[in-house]
């Protein structure tokens, strides 16, 4: 995302409040996949809002990222038919095979890992989202398979 682009977002809210913060910091996400540093201080300015303001709201909120995601984006979803089905079990398979926590992106850009409240599947519990693919009913040994064959993969996966 350029500077063009984060200003095409802002001159959307030519006269915005607290109130468009959220509205911006979603947009702005969606078209970068992310919210830098510099985006933060930039939306501050915009509203006459103290970076340190736009941080604690954009923080407070679990949809927002600080991070470039992943090649491929893993969702894991910790919902309730999912946590009864084993995804406590599935989460531990990812971070110890993937050597990352909820919110972190790995060092070579591949694999980014988010734990989700609940995905909308709840009939396919447990389930993972890799990029807007359902994988249903994981297992430990069934997410180590899903995640190697996204790895063998990695140099094919387009990075927006």
């Amino acid at each position: 995302m350029s500077a063009e682009d984060i200003e095409a977002v802002l001159a959307r809210h030519p006269n915005g409040k607290r109130d468009s913060l959220i509205p911006i910091l979603q947009e702005v996400q969606e078209v970068k996949g992310f919210l830098s540093n510099d985006v933060i201080v930039r939306i501050g300015q915009h509203l006459n809002l103290p970076p340190s303001k736009v941080y604690g709201v954009a923080t407070f909120y679990n949809q927002f990222r600080f991070q470039a995601p992943g090649k491929f984006h893993v969702q894991l979803c910790r919902g309730t038919a999912c946590h009864v089905k084993g995804s406590l079990g599935v989460l531990d398979a990812v971070k110890r095979h993937l050597k990352l926590e909820p919110g972190q992106t790995s060092r070579d850009g591949v694999f980014s890992l988010e734990v989700v409240a609940c995905i909308g599947a709840c009939g396919l519990a447990p389930v993972i989202n890799v990029n807007g693919e359902f994988h249903a009913r994981m297992t430990p040994k069934k997410v180590t398979e899903i995640l190697d064959s996204y790895r063998s993969n990695a140099g094919d996966a387009k990075h927006d």
